[in-house]
């Protein structure tokens, strides 16, 4: 007769045989994971990602899944031939914060130079500077907090996103008007320059949360009993961490624009600070799927509006552009990039809610340090 009071069996674990050791089962099915593991923290992980919970671990004889992480640890038969490769020395802490002082303070050098130039000279020190500003960016990106597994098909949706928060707005608004007529810079198609002296200089604050929210989390991961204590406290965390990028960004912003004489572009520079941010922190904690995909989204959303616009001047076309029409009317050509950016930040900040909360996310990056 079947066994109503027993719980069901959840994914990731043996059925025990009656009379069998379901430890020694479970040890048995996790057998690499068990023995290669440095400490139950890994265990504790790698369970978890297979679908262990605290109920299952009660199934056990176990409390929680660390209790039972702890018993497999002991358990395992190590590898001890030879001793465990060291892990690569972290780079010193001055090494990545100069690192990624450095796009901020070359793309503004850069912008503040442009004023003071004209002709041939501006475009070798606008290609110059870009190229100084993208090689700064990438060693900022490969070292400290920043780094993380490479995510291909993002840069193409990245560029078009900053290029349209400096571009965008100016040739939206030079479009609806049936321009543009004049290069960028001038009066009908304006440069929102202090946008992305902002995102360049929000790379050093980017790496500190990043590197708090990291170290915070590895404390409580060690301290925590439970996984859905661990989810818990790590939410409010992440949440603050996003929430100090953005007021970096928001001070930032405001400090460009003073620099540079211009209007600040809260909305835009804001919801696309958000929107790398977490991008960035998916990544480093080895999440690149949904990063890549909702980039690759708004970038084709907003160059779908351009084309729109663009398209409706062809005969019998005019509706294409009424929707972009209707947004700049009851806003302004900048509330395209802050909704789309806007939108997409949303997404990803949901999606961070329920992957950055789980203990696997934040061992495994440790692992791969």
């Amino acid at each position: 007769m079947t066994d109503l009071s027993a719980p069901a069996r959840e994914p990731g674990t043996p059925a025990p045989r009656r009379g069998a050791d379901p430890v020694k089962a479970l040890l048995h099915r996790h057998r690499e994971l068990c023995e290669t593991a440095v400490d139950p923290l890994e265990i504790a992980a790698g369970l978890e990602a297979h679908g262990v919970t605290d109920r299952t671990a009660a199934r056990f004889r176990h409390r929680d899944v660390f209790s039972l992480a702890e018993e497999l640890y002991a358990r395992a038969n190590h590898h001890t031939d030879a001793p465990p490769a060291a892990p690569p020395a972290p780079a010193p802490r001055t090494t990545w914060a100069v690192l990624t002082l450095l796009p901020g303070l070359l793309c503004l050098a850069t912008l503040v130079a442009l004023r003071h130039t004209g002709g041939q000279t501006r475009l070798l020190t606008a290609a110059a500077g870009a190229l100084a500003v993208h090689l700064s960016l990438r060693a900022a990106l490969r070292r400290g907090p920043l780094s993380g597994p490479r995510c291909p098909g993002t840069a193409l949706p990245v560029c078009w996103l900053v290029a349209h928060a400096l571009l965008g707005e100016g040739l939206l608004r030079a479009a609806l008007s049936g321009g543009p007529d004049t290069p960028p810079t001038g009066a009908d198609w304006p440069l929102t320059a202090a946008t992305l002296a902002a995102l360049a200089l929000a790379c050093a604050p980017a790496a500190w949360t990043t590197h708090l929210f990291r170290t915070r989390t590895h404390r409580r991961l060690t301290a925590s009993r439970a996984l859905e204590d661990f989810a818990t406290s790590v939410r409010p965390l992440l949440l603050g961490t996003v929430a100090l990028q953005l007021l970096a960004v928001a001070a930032l912003t405001l400090l460009t624009a003073t620099l540079l004489d211009e209007a600040p572009a809260l909305g835009t520079t804001l919801t696309l600070g958000a929107l790398l941010h977490l991008s960035r922190l998916l990544t480093v904690h080895g999440f690149t799927h949904a990063p890549r995909v909702i980039l690759a989204a708004t970038a084709l959303t907003q160059a779908a509006a351009l084309a729109a616009v663009f398209a409706a001047r062809l005969p019998g076309l005019a509706a294409l552009a009424t929707p972009v029409e209707t947004l700049v009317t009851e806003g302004t050509p900048a509330a395209l990039p802050a909704l789309t950016c806007g939108a997409a930040a949303c997404v990803l900040l949901l999606h961070a809610a329920r992957r950055l909360t789980r203990a696997s996310a934040h061992a495994h990056a440790e692992a791969r340090r």
